[in-house]
């Protein structure tokens, strides 16, 4: 039989919990948590009773618990389970929503299970960075983004949109990140720079520049990137001055935007130049 394996991680920046539970077969009695759990399942199948209704759900599902959501669940395809879930405390998920609406107070999720979710790709990426102790503000601006789409999806509450913020932040920003970025920024960085939570920021920002600020550092660090290694600097000098934390996650990262290696990339323009 495969071994159980079951992991958490607490996210100290995000304030969240992150499980992953793989080759589980155990059955679930009836009950329920303090918290929020946000969920899906990656591999199997589970019969899901919750709050006297039942389900079939199945990879590519998004749960959605309130605190005190009953439930309860056991697997019917005599496979194991591989199910990962992020649970955010009441208190957390306030102060999220604060920073999303302007209001504190706690959401309450109408639909608990989403068949077939777009949103799973967004949570499995959020997820993955907990597993993995990233530090890139990417996550935050993953976590945000997930919580908008969620509240505004499967609430009752209104969103507001709120105004564009003013181009003077977004290009203040645009110049911070064009300066440091071979540094490690954070997003406590650009809202001390702009005066701005979180949210906004990550919202105004994305709606004015039509990129979110995470994702205009890494089009800035792989242009740098490309740069460097025309003039035939070696890869592993190339990921120090570009910020990158080593030459792997360099490798990885450029090949993703690219789809050459920065070997390969360099040695173009070596043969160019030759």
């Amino acid at each position: 039989m495969k071994q159980e394996i079951r992991t958490i991680k607490y996210d100290a920046e995000l304030k969240v919990e992150a499980y992953h539970f793989q080759g589980i077969m155990q059955k679930f009695p009836n009950h329920f948590h303090e918290y929020y759990v946000i969920g899906f399942i990656e591999k199997g199948q589970r019969y899901l009773s919750c709050k006297n209704k039942e389900y079939t759900i199945e990879p590519g599902d998004l749960l959605l618990f309130n605190p005190h959501d009953n439930h309860a669940c056991e697997q019917i395809d005599g496979k194991t389970l591989d199910y990962r879930c992020i649970n955010i405390q009441p208190e957390i998920m306030s102060k999220a929503l604060l920073e999303i609406t302007g209001k504190e107070y706690l959401p309450y999720f109408t639909s608990q299970v989403i068949f077939h979710s777009e949103l799973v790709s967004l949570l499995r990426e959020l997820h993955q960075m907990i597993m993995q102790e990233e530090k890139d503000f990417r996550k935050e601006e993953i976590f945000f983004f997930l919580l908008e789409q969620l509240i505004e999806e499967y609430t009752e509450q209104e969103v507001p949109t709120g105004n564009l913020e003013q181009s003077t932040e977004a290009k203040a920003i645009c110049e911070f990140l064009e300066k440091h970025y071979m540094e490690n920024i954070t997003l406590d960085d650009l809202c001390n720079l702009t005066g701005l939570s979180k949210y906004y920021l990550l919202r105004s920002f994305t709606k004015h520049k039509g990129i979110s600020p995470y994702s205009y550092l890494e089009t800035l660090r792989i242009d740098k990137a490309k740069k460097l290694l025309e003039q035939g600097i070696l890869p592993i000098d190339v990921a120090l001055q570009t910020g990158f934390t080593d030459q792997s996650h360099f490798s990885n990262f450029f090949k993703k935007f690219i789809g050459l290696t920065p070997k390969q990339y360099m040695n173009i323009f070596r043969t160019a130049h030759n």
